[in-house]
């Protein structure tokens, strides 16, 4: 193609094609440059997330750290409840400075003290010996010599009426009773979700038996911390802390943690469901009620059969 004197393109060189005005020797047109689009199918370097520089899988969509969306480029939502994925770690509030104690020459426990100990300080005169104001319904301290024989075994109650940090019950149920959990590979929901990875084979279910009140669904994370009871393995549609199952001993409740895709529930027989549960709100889950997560998981809740518990 070449161009007339008045801008218009011709493909005949004696006289312009639009126009008719003669042609006079120019430059052919160049062609336009075409910008080469990134490939990314294919690439087996990890992506960088640019909101929280975590390394992720080459084909994921979402920021498995913050959930940033790498198709939209957009930012998650702030998680009202702090249980999402991307919420930054912030340091526990400083403690107040506490009041003056009494100077000690070498620590002893407060179970060690006993009530005539205290009473020494008080007749000795200690400048740093403060008294206690006393306490609505608590027994008070008699001076040393009252009870010193019997008063030492008073003292035991009295120290567990602070506040004391003990770990969460685990509550087993053993016998017909007790609740398992079936991990599946089932192909309908993984054609339904249409994932880019590929699905593992079947075989027999993953049966974990449900010993505690809570428990965790996910992926672990040892960089994280993170250690779910029930491990939904190389499923990279799961979140790390996807979903969490409470239940009072008879009845079982599943919520959504924020997670990238949803969680979502379904009887059996029925159609695949295609709305999440909301985040932050407990669905209950009945006895062989279908939980899906990821691209391909299924959870059943029932009860455990004889030998499984």
């Amino acid at each position: 193609m070449t161009l007339c004197p008045n801008g218009h393109s011709s493909a005949s060189t004696d006289y312009c094609d639009v126009c008719g005005t003669p042609m006079v020797a120019a430059a052919p047109v160049a062609p336009t440059p075409t910008m080469a689009m990134p490939t990314v199918s294919g690439s087996s370097e990890p992506i960088t997330c640019p909101n929280c520089s975590f390394p992720n899988l080459p084909d994921a969509l979402f920021c498995e750290n913050c959930g940033y969306d790498f198709t939209t480029g957009s930012l998650p939502e702030p998680d009202p409840d702090g249980l999402g994925f991307g919420a930054p770690l912030t340091a526990p509030a400083p403690v107040p400075n506490a009041p003056a104690v009494v100077p000690v020459v070498a620590p002893v426990s407060s179970l060690d003290i006993e009530e005539g100990d205290l009473g020494k300080h008080e007749a000795a005169g200690d400048p740093g010996y403060v008294e206690a104001p006393a306490i609505e319904g608590q027994p008070t301290v008699e001076p040393a010599g009252a009870a010193e024989a019997s008063e030492p075994a008073a003292a035991e109650p009295e120290a567990e009426t602070g506040p004391v940090a003990s770990p969460p019950a685990v509550s087993t149920i053993e016998g017909d009773s007790a609740w398992v959990a079936e991990v599946w590979v089932d192909p309908e929901w993984y054609a339904a979700q249409k994932s880019d990875d590929p699905l593992p084979s079947g075989g027999l279910p993953e049966i974990v038996v449900l010993k505690q009140s809570s428990l965790l669904v996910g992926r672990t994370s040892v960089s994280r911390d993170i250690h779910p009871q029930i491990e939904c393995g190389t499923d990279s549609g799961v979140s790390r802390r996807h979903c969490q199952l409470n239940t009072d001993g008879q009845r079982w409740w599943v919520e959504d943690l924020q997670s990238s895709n949803g969680t979502f529930v379904g009887a059996a027989g029925e159609e695949l469901p295609s709305v999440p549960i909301q985040p932050g709100q407990r669905r209950e889950v009945h006895d062989g009620d279908r939980i899906f997560v990821g691209a391909w998981t299924r959870l059943v809740i029932r009860k455990a059969l004889p030998g499984e518990a």
